[in-house]
């Protein structure tokens, strides 16, 4: 008899524009430092450019700058308190619930999990209402001094390292401290590609989308409700994701009805799967 140990799924987000409507800076960080959402942001441009600097860095690096210069605290509690003021789409606080039952009642025997890989900061998705859902949250980190003031960063997740933690997922190797660089054959590993879905919103999804697609596993782009799709339209027309929908997380709505849709196929394959193990000698 077989035992057949890949009974996972894995759904895995990016955050901004994709389970909340606006950069989570937005949300009070910007404000308290004194600063425009628009004008901070053309000026991390402006010396993005000049500098030939990675933006990430720069955004962190100048928020940093602005605390110490307005001598505003954004230590860790400060962060997740920001954090807490996050919006989120419309269903989304119900969804991770939602989902684990869909499947729980489906198929008691899969798990699912949900991952975050974002350009944004840990410190304040760790604060927001949904952070409890999640097995693992990537995101941008600061380094921190004796007196919890953030000093530089520490990681960042840019658009293309997004994938490495794709693979994390893939090969059950979440610490960020271990190498994932070593072959393991797809029968080896915790959550296969085709057991996992991404979600994302743009541009910055694109190489995650391309790795999934290009892996047998699923993609999914969403636009804010009552927007306009075309980056969507753009996305499907190049093969970088299965479908696109709204940003409506509320059960019953298209990108509800077409997620299960996907999980149905997941689990069905997942259940024959472990069947022709059972039947192997």
């Amino acid at each position: 008899m077989g035992d057949f140990e890949q009974k996972k799924i894995a759904l895995v987000y990016d955050f901004d524009g994709t389970l909340s409507p606006e950069p989570m800076q937005h949300y009070g960080v910007l404000s308290e430092l004194g600063v425009e959402a628009s004008d901070f942001w053309n000026d991390v441009k402006e010396k993005k450019s000049k500098e030939r600097a990675e933006e990430l860095l720069v955004y962190m690096k100048e928020m940093i700058d602005l605390a110490e210069e307005r001598n505003v605290s954004l230590d860790k509690k400060a962060f997740a308190n920001h954090g807490a003021k996050i919006k989120l789409f419309e269903g989304v606080e119900t969804w991770f619930p939602r989902i684990n039952k869909y499947i729980r009642d489906r198929a008691p025997d899969i798990e699912v999990e949900h991952y975050i890989i974002s350009a944004g900061l840990k410190e304040m998705i760790v604060g927001c209402s949904i952070a409890k859902y999640f097995k693992e949250i990537y995101a941008c980190e600061f380094r921190y001094n004796e007196q919890d003031k953030p000093v530089w960063p520490a990681r960042i997740i840019s658009d293309t390292s997004k994938t490495q933690y794709l693979f994390r997922i893939n090969k059950g190797v979440l610490d960020v401290n271990d190498s994932i660089n070593s072959h393991m054959p797809r029968e080896e590993r915790r959550i296969p590609f085709d057991d996992m879905l991404y979600f994302g919103d743009g541009d910055t999804d694109v190489p995650s989308m391309a790795v999934m697609m290009q892996s047998e596993g699923h993609s999914i782009a969403v636009h804010k409700p009552g927007g306009c799709p075309r980056k969507c339209i753009a996305l499907k027309k190049a093969k970088r994701i299965d479908f696109f929908a709204a940003a409506d997380y509320r059960d019953g709505s298209e990108l509800d009805v077409l997620v299960k849709a996907t999980l149905d196929v997941i689990v069905d394959r997942i259940l024959l799967r472990d069947r022709i193990s059972q039947l192997r000698v």
